[in-house]
């Protein structure tokens, strides 16, 4: 049985609608103990045409992307062009000081260190006074 739900179609049409316009860029993210790895898609983008700053813990992606289509009648447009932002907020566990940009084959790869204070350590874990045997209380069955 089909459910219709006017508003999860229209939550996809505008989602294909801003893909269609260039205002989302794909990202991905991973984590370990030592630090964030972020992966944004911006093919045709190079070097020159990226921004990333970082502001408290907000960073913000800018890419721009322009085709070199003066006086040309253009028959197809299915490839976004102009300026693409995107903002993801970043956990105050991670040293934003010492972030690192890296772009490769349309990829741009965002790496965050862990803040040392908020790395994941053992604690040890020591018994208060002296060591003793854990006697259990409860009544015994005489055979």
């Amino acid at each position: 049985m089909l459910r219709f739900d006017p508003f999860r179609d229209l939550d996809r049409m505008t989602e294909q609608v801003t893909r269609r316009s260039g205002s989302i860029m794909a990202f991905d993210a991973v984590r370990d103990d030592d630090q964030v790895i972020m992966y944004f898609d911006v093919p045709g983008v190079s070097a020159d045409d990226l921004d990333v700053s970082v502001e408290k813990n907000e960073l913000t992606v800018t890419a721009e992307r322009r085709w070199n289509d003066q006086g040309l009648h253009i028959v197809a447009s299915e490839r976004p062009q102009g300026a693409f932002t995107r903002r993801v907020m970043l956990s105050d566990a991670l040293d934003t000081d010492r972030l690192e940009a890296d772009l490769r084959d349309g990829v741009l790869t965002i790496t965050v260190p862990v803040d040392e204070s908020s790395k994941q350590r053992r604690v040890k874990v020591t018994a208060a006074g002296k060591s003793s045997a854990i006697e259990t209380t409860g009544s015994e069955s005489d055979d």
